[in-house]
């Protein structure tokens, strides 16, 4: 009965929300290059305002780079790189950068950590504490304001770093594998928390993971990437609800086609042995 009832709300939402918005980032072309390694090759992609886009694909294929020159970190050795229609430039300050790492500062207190890019932007104390309450509250972590990250579990550690990413109200989130140190549970409850900040927000998210259910699970749209350099296989859409169970949407067959689909999809690297 309850599979029953997700195929229902997936067959209610086949169109993806994201079609009518506006293009925010865009890849043209995009080569770069580390000296002799070549990180990417030709890749063209665009991402759509409120779009969850999830990166998938063997590890060295370029991933991580598409992330750092959306930052602003480097640019491309060939193509541009737009964001809002202008080329992105050092550092792309609309954009929030999530690593597999909180790095958290240990002598701070979780609500001195999430204050840090406040206490950047020059804000009042009341403003601080005002916006560091809200975060608190926003991500589940009232009442350990004054907690240190030792003295926290790894999904709240987890939930403070997000709350000091969204402190600045950045447009367009960026994860590289946050998850990737958490058990299954602690990563399904981490999911769920990211789908209902992120649709709360209306974010643009690119978000790196080599968990295909992950991938699946999260996304609007899921990009699969192949060989090294990297390059784009395929582009697969996710027609799953906005608002959709993460707990529930295992079971729901049209999830479970699309995971196998990136299965075989990445099957030709698997046997290659990228890694």
């Amino acid at each position: 009965m309850q599979a029953e009832k997700v195929d229902q709300m997936v067959a209610r939402s086949a169109a993806p929300h994201t079609e009518a918005k506006p293009e925010l980032v865009r890849f043209d072309a995009v080569s770069k290059s580390f000296g002799a390694l070549q990180a990417v090759r030709d890749v063209s992609l665009s991402v759509r305002e409120g779009e969850f886009l999830t990166l998938v694909g063997p590890s060295g294929c370029g991933k991580s780079t598409l992330l750092n020159m959306t930052a602003g970190l480097f640019a491309p050795t060939e193509g541009t790189v737009t964001y809002g229609g202008v080329p992105v430039e050092p550092y792309n300050q609309k954009v929030g950068y999530m690593t597999q790492s909180d790095h958290l500062l240990h002598w701070r207190t979780v609500a001195r950590n999430i204050a840090v890019p406040l206490e950047i932007a020059k804000l009042s104390r009341g403003e601080i504490r005002d916006r560091v309450d809200e975060l608190l509250d926003l991500v589940g972590l009232t009442g350990f304001g004054d907690h240190y990250p030792s003295e926290l579990s790894g999904g709240m550690r987890k939930r403070c770093a997000l709350a000091r990413l969204l402190a600045y109200d950045p447009e367009t989130l960026l994860f590289d594998e946050p998850f990737a140190a958490l058990d299954a549970q602690l990563r399904l409850k981490m999911q769920m928390e990211i789908r209902r900040i992120v649709a709360q927000l209306n974010k643009t998210v690119l978000f790196v993971t080599h968990d295909l259910d992950e991938a699946v699970a999260l996304a609007d749209r899921c990009v699969v990437f192949s060989g090294r350099p990297g390059t784009i296989s395929e582009v697969l859409d996710i027609p799953l609800p906005r608002e959709r169970d993460l707990f529930s949407i295992r079971h729901n067959a049209q999830y479970v086609q699309l995971t196998a689909r990136l299965w075989d999809e990445m099957a030709p690297s698997a046997a290659a042995g990228e890694n």
